[in-house]
């Protein structure tokens, strides 16, 4: 029986950099997942563990040789090639519900784990990409090639075309399923983070039958810390969505430690939703400036942390 991996996470890097000792690949917006080939069974979890193959059936039909364990990332491509993640959004729906929608979406491969009865994981970087490379993967897995220490030349290039940043991976550097690590480190072009939703504004005017804005907070020291709210970002059938989701899971006090003192008439939920969102800096408050609702994640909701997602040297 092939054996479970954990994804390896990069940590956050302010800016891109050059360095000899660096690979470089472009960060791919969309759903990170293990995929695996057992007896010509596949196999798709995300980060969560969850099932992918419910909203992507046709990962079943990926290429994938027997006995192969992949890390890669489920991606939609818009019509000038760029990765979308408010398109691979319409094939799963909020919170994870299928819409119907068919859009189309690849398998981005940067990583073999597992292969020809052995764990790959403790062999280095270049190491796994030259055997990745052997296993001569077909389309329409898709299989980018990484740029050895021109970080800043790739930086510029994807954020030229819009596109959401870029991974350093360092030579030498060992896999190390489930945890974050600074041999992987992640700069991002327009900022984005993830926050778990703790209530929201009831709406008004336009919105009075859905909500006004979701109310963000991020794990610390085991209390949910308050950084914001946001309520731009949202066409109608995402907040027709999002608010029957956030009906379901209603409570009748703050799962927030601190006192919210925001406008409106305030709903609280169970923490048990994580978005993504847009933002142009944090406040010296430690709260979101200008957020922008991007979509669900499919995160576990105990990694959203105020260390993991908060600003740098704020505390």
């Amino acid at each position: 029986m092939l054996p479970n991996f954990e994804p390896m996470l990069a940590t956050r890097w302010q800016k891109p950099f050059d360095d000899s000792g660096w690979w470089f690949e472009v960060k791919w917006d969309g759903y990170r997942a293990i995929i695996s080939n057992e007896g010509g069974r596949l196999r798709a979890r995300s980060r969560r563990g969850i099932d992918l193959l419910g909203p992507f059936p046709e990962l079943e039909m990926l290429p994938i040789p027997d006995g192969v364990v992949l890390d890669g990332e489920i991606v939609a491509f818009d019509p000038d090639g760029r990765p979308s993640f408010s398109l691979i959004q319409r094939r799963t729906g909020f919170g994870g519900a299928g819409t119907g929608d068919r859009t189309p979406v690849n398998y981005v491969v940067f990583d073999v784990l597992y292969s020809s009865g052995e764990e790959r994981i403790g062999m280095a970087y270049e190491e796994r990409r030259e055997l990745l490379d052997s296993l001569d993967l077909q389309s329409p897995l898709v299989m980018p090639e990484p740029t050895k220490g021109a970080g800043v030349a790739l930086y510029e290039v994807v954020s030229q075309q819009g596109i959401e940043g870029i991974v350093g991976k360092k030579s030498g550097s060992r896999y190390t399923p489930g945890r974050r690590s600074a041999d992987w480190r992640k700069v991002s072009v327009r900022r984005q983070m993830r926050a778990v939703v703790g209530g929201y504004v009831e709406g008004e005017g336009s919105r009075s039958s859905t909500f006004g804005s979701l109310l963000l907070g991020l794990w610390e020291d085991g209390h949910l810390r308050f950084i914001g709210a946001v309520g731009s970002g949202f066409d109608e059938p995402t907040l027709t969505a999002i608010r029957s989701s956030l009906e379901m899971i209603e409570r009748g006090s703050s799962p927030f430690h601190m006192t919210i003192r925001y406008p409106g008439r305030l709903h609280w939920v169970e923490p048990g939703i994580v978005v993504n969102v847009e933002y142009k800096e944090w406040t010296s408050d430690g709260s979101l400036r200008a957020p922008v609702y991007k979509g669900v994640d499919l995160a576990e909701i105990s990694d959203i942390t105020w260390e993991a997602e908060g600003p740098e040297g704020l505390s």
